[in-house]
């Protein structure tokens, strides 16, 4: 596979799309050309409050490592590096527009304006979902991987469905378009061929949107795919491109283009951010055991916090006052949402959970339900 050096020294293919150096100046990659103009015009409020995105969520997401460590939490899935990717694709956005997530996807619920406690109840384990989908126009985390990405591309079939015989007029102004995130461990489930086919098929309104952050929990890309993951696009018979996704004004770009060419009626794109996990896949996880330091070292240098900090310092004149106000918000979200987390009581038993399973009854969950009702009355009668 045939890779370059970022700005920042991170390795990504020769044809990934990366506008910033890792101090903030426009030092665009070869296949670049194209976006850059609409990568510098992104105006200074969009780039403020993608940083506020990526600043609140890295704070919130130190707090879930914690709690879950102090017993809070059953798990906690860290986003440690890859906010930047998610900043641009989100705002990218229009709110009329659905999001199919993972269970990583901390700045996309954020930028949606779900609020923090129920994504942290949804890891307490003491909601069914974790918030109304239709609140905030993203579906609940999908721990099952890849089963969100068939489930995008029938909403988009539907979406598609229901615009037809729209003008192009009507699509760019009311048209909506459905967002299938997922990461290369999920991109070898045979969920993602059978969507991108049906997606290509028919023309539906959906951006794949890959996070590569290079770790299938301990499985490393190259043993993953033997080529980038944006030319399988190809295949299916759409357009696919690589950006660095730890460079959040070349990842707005090219997914302002991806979601454009969605919503216009032009078919399904996909997107391949390259970006880094730099913490572990989940707290169960000890990625020790399979990187080395050296490696974690030198992905540390494409921090997308710190290349969106200079570029808002040098491009657009930020001083200390915006980056302390900001972290200040950060840490009063973090008390905020500990005050509310820690000790809390489960919204739904146990016992009401084997009813949520299915939406018709069930014989095996029946049985497993008699069964855990003779279980407890055993141990109320110990």
């Amino acid at each position: 596979m045939s890779t370059i050096s970022s700005p920042t020294g991170h390795q990504l293919p020769e044809e990934a799309i990366g506008v910033l150096s890792a101090d903030g100046f426009i030092d665009p990659t070869e296949s670049a050309k194209a976006f850059v103009d609409d990568a510098t015009a992104i105006d200074h409020e969009r780039v403020a409050e993608m940083y506020r995105l990526m600043a609140n969520t890295r704070r919130i997401d130190e707090e879930g490592v914690n709690l879950q460590r102090q017993g809070q939490l059953v798990l906690w899935t860290p986003s440690l590096g890859q906010e930047a990717a998610q900043a641009g694709a989100v705002t990218a956005l229009q709110d009329r527009d659905w999001i199919f997530p993972t269970y990583r996807e901390h700045v996309m619920a954020r930028g949606r304006g779900i609020p923090d406690e129920n994504v942290f109840d949804f890891f307490r384990g003491a909601v069914h979902a974790g918030w109304k989908p239709s609140d905030y126009n993203m579906q609940p985390y999908t721990v099952v991987l890849a089963a969100q990405v068939p489930h995008a591309v029938g909403y988009g079939w539907g979406i598609a469905q229901q615009q037809r015989g729209w003008t192009d007029a009507r699509r760019a102004e009311e048209g909506r378009v459905a967002v299938a995130c997922f990461g290369d461990g999920a991109s070898t489930e045979g969920d993602i061929h059978e969507a991108m086919v049906f997606a290509a098929s028919f023309d539906t309104p959906v951006v794949f949107f890959i996070q590569n952050n290079y770790w299938a929990i301990s499985t490393p890309f190259e043993v993953q795919s033997k080529v980038p993951l944006f030319k399988r696009a190809k295949g299916y018979g759409f357009e696919g491109f690589a950006v660095d996704g730890n460079d959040p004004i070349a990842t707005a770009a090219v997914m302002d283009h991806a979601v454009d060419h969605a919503r216009r009626g032009g078919g399904p794109v996909l997107v391949e951010a390259h970006t880094y996990r730099m913490g572990a896949h989940t707290t169960a996880d000890d990625p020790t055991k399979y990187r080395t330091s050296e490696e974690e070292s030198q992905y540390a240098q494409s921090d997308p916090m710190v290349r969106t900090e200079q570029y808002l310092r040098r491009r657009f004149d930020y001083t200390d006052a915006f980056f302390d106000e900001i972290a200040a918000e950060s840490e009063q979200l973090a008390v905020n949402l500990r005050e509310k987390i820690v000790d809390a009581p489960d919204t739904i038993s146990l016992r009401e959970k084997f009813d949520l399973v299915y939406a018709e009854e069930h014989a095996l969950v029946d049985a497993q339900a008699v069964a855990f009702d003779r279980w407890m009355e055993d141990e109320d009668a110990s």
